[in-house]
This record gives structure tokens, sequence and C-alpha cells, in this order.
């Protein structure tokens, strides 16, 4: 008799996995995070065919939770799929690339930061100072992705969130949509970026907190400018 598919079990009734999830979404979301763990550490190198049989038995898994983690993979624009040739890798931010992602972020967040700072429910101002007390217990972005996954999920997050607390909808997809953080973190871990990062961060914040729009938006498009610039630092020092 064939061993059962991995993926095709169902939980029994009141069966579930981490915390309260189902079975079979403790599994999916631990393929995606597999799989985006090797784009972002090159272990799927930019550009590379993305093989769906062998990551199913690398992962010793079946194909559909592959083919379920690299559709979301293909949402955050880590993957593309191509007619005839199925999945691969996107390729690295060039300078120019980092230099337009930062150029669209400088006409969106600094915006977002100022509404938020007008518009935000005290329930979405907690969630921003909660988001930063997270990622001050945090390391920053050095070594493999494992090591820093959090921090960088984190510091998406307080993006999101100060977007979404903007309440202009249009605004918050578009700067979710960026994706910005798993691009600039996949081109590799900067030394040293933890602290001012945090220190840039607190400022957007503490403007938000006190309801200043204009040093929100200040705050935010000095952050993005220092970290545009520290990115710069990575290319010149290449």
């Amino acid at each position: 008799m064939p061993a059962p598919d991995p993926w095709v079990f169902e939980a029994l009734p009141g069966e579930t996995g981490t915390g309260s999830l189902p079975v079979r979404q403790v599994l999916s979301d631990s393929v995606y995070e597999d799989i985006k763990a090797m784009v972002m550490d090159h272990q799927i190198a930019p550009g590379a065919r993305v093989g769906i049989e062998a990551l199913a038995r690398m992962l010793k898994v079946s194909p559909t939770p592959v083919r379920e983690a690299l559709a979301r993979l293909e949402a955050d624009g880590l993957v593309v799929k191509r007619s005839l040739s199925g999945y691969r890798a996107t390729e690295l931010l060039t300078r120019q690339g980092v230099e337009e992602l930062f150029e669209m972020r400088l006409l969106l967040e600094p915006r977002a930061a100022a509404l938020a700072a007008g518009h935000a429910e005290e329930a979405q101002l907690d969630a921003i100072e909660s988001i930063l007390e997270d990622m001050q217990s945090h390391p920053g972005a050095a070594g493999p992705y494992a090591a820093y996954r959090d921090f960088a999920a984190l510091d998406q997050r307080l993006h999101d969130a100060v977007a979404e607390a903007a309440h202009r909808p249009l605004l918050a997809e578009a700067v979710e949509r960026l994706h910005s953080h798993l691009h600039i973190f996949r081109l590799s871990g900067l030394q040293g970026a933890r602290e001012p990062t945090l220190a840039e961060h607190e400022r957007v914040v503490r403007a938000i907190l006190r309801r200043r729009a204009d040093r929100a938006a200040e705050a935010m498009s000095d952050h993005l400018t220092r970290s545009l610039e520290r990115q710069r630092g990575r290319f010149d020092a290449a």
C-alpha cells in the first residue's frame, strides 16, 4: 500500500497544529517559510528555475503545498511564473531598482505617516507602538534569513500598520504591495543598521502618537532617505 500523502490527510475534528491552526494550515505555512528562506538566502539563486517536484522531494511533502507556497511567493514578488517554463526566482534589485523603490516609498509613506497622525484610532496607535517595542527586542539584519526573519517581518508590519492607520485604503494597499522589505533584506543583511533603524522608527512613532502630522511626515521622509543612503553604501562597497 502506498504511503499516505503528507498533505492529503485532514485533522480529526478538534485536532489542530500550532495554537488553534489546523494541521493543513501549519504545513502550508511551514512549506512557504522554508522555500522563502531558500530564496532569501540565495539557496535558490536569483533567476534560477524553481522545480516543484524537486522541492516537494526535498521538503518531504506532496507538490500541492509547494504550489501554494509558490503562489504566495509570487504575490510577494520573490518568484515569477512564466508560461511553459514554470516558476523562477526573481532577480535581485539593481542599484537603479533600489533607487526607484525608495522613490515610490518617499512619495507614499511620508503622506501615510501624516494621515496616520491625524486619523489613527487608539487601537491602531497601540498596535503601532507594540510593534516598535517588539522590534526593540529582536536582533538586526545580519546573517542568514532565519536570524533576522522576525526583525524584517516586524519592520514591514510597522510600515504597513502606519499606512493602514492613515485610513486611505488605496494608499495602504500601494505601500503593502511594494513588499519593499523583502526585496531589500534579500540583498543581504546590513551590519550595524539595527540601531539607526530603530531610532528613526522611534521618531516616526513618537510623532504619530503625539498627533503631529508635520513631524510624522518629516520623520518618515528622514528615515527613508537615510535607509536609501545605507543601501547606496552597500553598492558602493561592492
